[in-house]
This record gives C-alpha cells, sequence and structure tokens, in this order.
C-alpha cells in the first residue's frame, strides 16, 4: 500500500502554534491533504503525552491510530551545548516505538530541561550525549537532525552548527541513518555533499498548524504500516518511494540576508561584501544556499546511487492566492481550496492530477498555474533571514535582482 507520512510537526503544547493541533484538528487535516500516517509530534510535554494516551488507539507495532489516521510517536528536541567555547543549538526528530519506551527516555532526559515549558523541550546536553542516552534505552529509537541547514538550529547550520555529522556525534555518525533537509533545501542540494550518501533524506512540514501539514512529505510503499516497516523503508530506501519537497526558494532561509533593512542577496553577492549589509553593515544570516556551495564537494545535478527521488509541489492554497491576487485565507481562495480538494477527494491528489482533469475542477488559469507550478514554471522572491520566499506566475513581477524559475545553484 501507498502511504504518504508526515513524521514532524508540532501540537499545541509547542510555542506559536495553533490551538488546533490537537488529535481532533491534526487527524481532520491529514484527510484533507492525503496524509495516511503522522507523527504526533511533542511526546516530550506531559500534557500532550497524556492526551495521546487517551486519544490514541493501539493497533499494533508502534501505530496508533485517531479518527482512521495513523499515528508514530515523534518528537523534536532542542540541545544547547559547548564545543571548545562555542554554543551549539541543534534540533532533532526522536521516533519511538512505544509509550513505554517514551516514558523511559522522557524520565532521563528531564533532569536537562523543563519538559513541561515547551512542547519541543530545551535540554542542556550534548547532542551526542542525547544519542547515547536514546541508545541506552532503547535501540528501536530513532534519531534524525531536523531541518538541517537551518543557520540557529541545524546540524550544518551557519550561526550554531557543525562541518559534518562526525564533527556533532563522533565516532557514533554511523549511528545517523537520516537526516531532514528541511523547507530551505531539497535533495538535489543535499546530493552535492558527497559524505551525506550515507544517510537517506526525509522531508516533513514541521507544521505549527494543521493547515500546514504536508507541506513536504515522505511517500512509502510498504505491505503494512508497522513501526519498524517505516523506519526500515527509510534506512534502506527500499519501499521508499519519493519525497515531497517545498520549493527551497520558499524556505525561510534560502538565501542570505539582512531581515530589518530589506536586504536579500544570493551567496556571491553576500561574499563579495564579506557577509555584511549593505545598508546597515551587520553581519547577514548566511543562508542555506550558501551552507551548501561551502561544503559541497559535486555539481549540481549530481545523482547519487540509490538516491530517493522527489517531486517539488507549491501548496494548493499558495497557488490560488497568487492567481487570485488574494490573501491565503480570504473566503474567495479558501472557498476554491475547498472545492478542488473536494473533487479530487484530497489536496495531493489534486497538485498531482493531469491538466484535463484540473480544468474540468477549476477554470483554465488556475489549471494551468497547478500545472506550471508542479514543472517549475514559475518565479520566487527567495526566503531570506526568517521571511518565507514569495511566489509570482509572471516574471514580469519579480525583481531582476533575484532568481527567476530554477535558476542553477552553480549561476552563483
Amino acid at each position: 500500500m501507498r502511504i504518504i507520512a508526515d513524521l514532524h510537526l508540532h501540537s499545541k503544547y509547542s510555542r506559536a502554534t495553533s490551538p488546533r493541533s490537537d488529535l481532533d484538528g491534526l487527524a481532520e487535516w491529514a484527510r484533507i491533504k492525503g496524509i495516511s500516517l503522522l507523527g504526533t509530534g511533542d511526546f516530550t510535554h506531559p500534557k500532550w503525552l497524556r492526551e495521546l494516551k487517551q486519544g490514541l488507539k493501539p493497533v499494533g507495532e508502534g501505530i496508533l491510530t485517531h479518527n482512521d489516521i495513523n499515528f508514530m510517536l515523534t518528537s523534536e528536541v532542542s540541545n544547547i551545548f559547548e564545543v571548545k567555547g562555542k554554543t551549539k543549538k541543534i534540533h532533532t526528530v526522536l521516533f519511538a516505538p512505544s509509550f513505554e519506551v517514551v516514558e523511559q527516555l522522557n524520565d532521563a532526559i528531564k533532569g536537562y530541561g523543563n519538559l513541561a515549558e515547551d512542547g519541543r523541550p530545551i535540554l542542556m546536553m550534548d547532542v551526542a550525549e542525547l544519542l547515547d542516552t536514546c541508545e541506552r534505552i532503547s535501540k528501536e529509537i530513532f534519531m534524525v537532525p531536523a531541518h538541517a541547514w537551518t543557520p540557529w538550529f541545524g546540524i550544518f547550520g551557519s550561526k550554531s552548527g557543525f562541518d559534518s555529522l562526525e564533527e556533532a556525534f563522533g565516532k557514533k555518525a554511523t549511528h545517523i541513518k537520516a537526516l531532514e533537509t528541511g523547507l530551505s533545501s531539497d535533495p538535489e542540494m543535499n546530493w552535492m555533499i558527497s559524505k551525506l550518501d550515507s544517510v537517506s533524506l526525509i522531508s516533513n512540514s514541521d507544521a505549527h498548524s494543521p493547515q500546514k501539514l504536508g507541506r513536504e512529505a515522505n511517500v512509502f510503499e510498504l505491505e503494512k504500516i508497522t513501526y519498524k516497516s517505516v523506519i526500515d523503508a527509510i534506512v534502506t530506501r527500499k519501499g521508499f518511494v519519493k519525497t515531497y519537497e517545498f520549493y527551497p526558494e520558499e524556505g525561510k532561509y534560502h538565501w542570505d540576508g539582512h531581515r530589518n533593512c530589506n536586504v536579500c542577496m544570493n551567496p556571491v553577492d553576500a561574499k563579495r561584501v564579506g557577509n555584511r549589509c549593505p545598508k546597515c553593515g551587520k553581519q547577514v544570516t548566511v543562508g542555506v544556499m550558501h551552507r551548501v556551495l561551502d561544503l559541497g564537494d559535486r555539481p549540481q545535478g549530481y545523482v547519487p546511487e540509490r538516491s530517493v527521488p522527489f517531486t517539488r509541489l507549491v501548496p494548493l492554497e499558495t497557488i490560488i492566492a497568487a492567481v487570485r491576487n488574494k490573501g491565503g485565507q480570504t473566503k474567495e481562495v479558501q472557498e476554491e481550496y475547498f472545492r478542488i480538494v473536494n473533487y479530487f477527494g484530497n489536496e495531493f491528489a489534486a497538485l498531482e492530477a493531469p491538466k484535463e482533469q484540473l480544468r474540468l475542477a477549476t477554470d483554465k488559469g488556475l489549471a494551468d498555474s497547478i500545472v506550471n507550478a508542479r514543472e517549475g514554471k514559475l518565479y520566487w522572491r527567495p526566503g531570506y533571514d526568517g521571511e518565507f520566499g514569495e511566489l509570482s506566475l509572471d516574471k514580469k513581477n519579480v525583481p531582476a535582482s533575484v532568481v527567476h524559475g530554477q535558476k542553477s545553484l552553480m549561476d552563483f
């Protein structure tokens, strides 16, 4: 069976999240999106863990259900620690096979931070020590560095990351079997770093509201949904069909820049001015593309053996808003969104529908724009320094100083 899985998300107990990020809201929007397997998120939080135990029905082998949507136990944690006098802030996603293992893990880490303060707790412990702790409790706990390239909290981030998995995990670097690419990078960018060939690349939404589920996701072909079958598919890549990806230009940290001065720069321009804002002279936030180019040892377009393919998609709401020139939450856009979703059954089905079927569901302009978006026939003002990228379906609406369409990394 084919399974679309979004395994990194947050509950209402994380900071800056929607109150609808409860089990009912998550299950409802998983169905709207076409997702059949969700991570629970936030299993370290005592109140959320209590709700998970009360609201999820175990169906065996590490899988639980709520309103006919399958769940796996997952949680993101934030490690803050020092290495050689430098502060590191690294986020990871933890997968666990059972509530019993979750309780043991929570008990082991509660002395390093206040688990009740945030659904994504801050732990004052080395990320390598966290890996050791997980492995002592259960070899089935699966750790994945989260949004690996984001400047402040990614394992390879420009602000507090490392240049390799070995620097972060030492001799246990080989125990890390997967990496989450994050919204501001995609597999093609990660394939430029040969040292990452040994890890599988997964993609998830990191949603803080149910409506954002599925903006990135994983597709598996499994005989049966179990905790082990999902983890095995990720590690071995057998049954790992593809990932759904944001266009990385849409991510909040794709290019370099300084938000306060509205300055967005490609890596070459940033390096030319010493990574300083040309308006105020302060250091810019070095983005994901910059770091990939610094660490990469291959040209863009290289495809490693055993790589998992991917499909770039733009959320349906974003396309409708761009075509109608309306805000995403306006009544007109929302009515159009649900009309199309109801026609096809879910959002993923709509986004991948043939043009002829799309033209039966909506007008020619919107139908063609959905097709153009998945074919890369669009234009972006890239995201930078915490600002999401801006989509344009018309080249004339994009300033000449920013990226047009799928401009090659090697153009910089």
